[in-house]
């Protein structure tokens, strides 16, 4: 999960299943063939990126932070995630990844809550909600991300409409942010506050990465861990 790993899985990713040479020119002229079709077919759909996959005829179409599995005739799609079953490994997770990692770096760490221990050896980036228990569970744990080193930052997903809008804001209006939530998260007031703050982007950026509820993990490699995860396993994860 350091960044030689990450750039294993961009570098997978843009080699997209990997064809031999020879296959390269047919994998071309198919995604040419593709791109072609849907802008005739379907000219309002912004692609971002079309793969050849390890079936012929079949290609892999990101369109925002979605990915489908379309004919080159642009006919027929597939939505789902393709496996290898051989492999056992889930083809549409790392194009999934890498849109997740983009949409964060797009966001930039300055418009997060982080809390970071002296010396960084992993990051993790929670989607949490202030009063949702397991997300509570899971800022208890904050000391001990820190003491293994750690870094977490939040993105926040207030879910239960105008009032718990108010308070995330609030927080990260506080003059210590930090401190705020630390008392948000355990049940107490915290002064009402407003300034410009990028709460709404959080929540936008949430639901784009296919988090429908909190807390969500999101590790260095782009993988996401739905609910919550105890702290001794997940640093036992990090560090395989």
């Amino acid at each position: 999960m350091k960044f030689f790993s990450l750039f294993l899985l961009i570098t997978s990713l843009l080699t997209s299943f990997a064809v031999s040479a020879g296959d390269t020119t047919a994998a071309d002229a198919g995604t040419k063939k593709l791109k072609q079709a849907l802008a005739e077919s379907m000219p309002k759909v912004q692609v971002t990126k079309i793969s050849a996959t390890a079936i012929d005829g079949l290609y892999e179409v990101i369109v925002g932070s979605q990915v489908v599995y379309m004919s080159v005739d642009a006919r027929y799609m597939i939505e789902g995630d393709l496996y290898d079953l051989k492999t056992k490994q889930n083809i549409s997770e790392n194009a999934k990844s890498v849109i997740r990692l983009a949409a964060i770096e797009k966001l930039g760490e300055d418009n997060m809550l982080v809390y970071r221990p002296e010396k960084v050896k992993d990051i993790i980036t929670v989607v949490t909600d202030i009063d949702c228990p397991y997300c509570r569970r899971l800022h208890s744990e904050i000391p001990d991300y820190l003491k293994n080193d750690v870094e977490v930052r939040y993105i926040f997903m207030p879910l239960k409409g105008a009032s718990d809008m108010r308070k995330t804001v609030s927080v990260w209006c506080s003059d210590d942010k930090q401190l705020a939530l630390d008392i948000a998260k355990s049940g107490g007031e915290v002064e009402e506050k407003s300034c410009d703050n990028p709460i709404k982007d959080h929540l936008k950026l949430a639901r784009a990465l296919g988090v429908s509820g909190t807390p969500a993990i999101i590790l260095e490699d782009g993988q996401l861990l739905p609910g919550y995860v105890p702290v001794d396993k997940l640093v036992a994860e990090l560090r395989k």
